[in-house]
């Protein structure tokens, strides 16, 4: 019999326990959502983009202007301050022929 009112305290317990916790929890999400608080939540999350987009936006016009001036650095340059590189000022409808450091490859054809 003891056993019986034991688990049967046990359960009312656990049961006013899990009410009180599920009654805070409902309240504070009715809480969260009343319009003017998804109107707020709304409003923070669009900036928090807006944020993140125009962050990108720089840090992508920063590296272009770096990639920018390493391009022209490289233009610049002429061929016999960089001893055998392949870089060579081009002038507009000019045609480079690159020649192949190994030879050019074969491939065997199937018969």
């Amino acid at each position: 019999m003891m056993k019986r009112i034991r688990w049967f305290a046990g359960g009312v317990v656990a049961g006013a326990a899990g009410s009180v916790v599920a009654g805070k929890k409902i309240k504070r999400k009715a809480e969260q959502l009343k319009p003017v608080n998804v109107a707020r939540s709304a409003v923070l999350k669009a900036k928090d983009k807006v944020h993140d987009l125009s962050e990108a936006l720089r840090e992508g016009r920063d590296a272009m202007h770096e990639k920018e001036a390493e391009l022209k650095a490289l233009r610049d340059v002429g061929v016999d301050d960089l001893g055998d590189a392949a870089v060579v000022p081009v002038q507009p409808g000019q045609v480079i022929v690159l020649k192949s450091v190994g030879g050019p490859e074969r491939r065997r054809r199937r018969a």
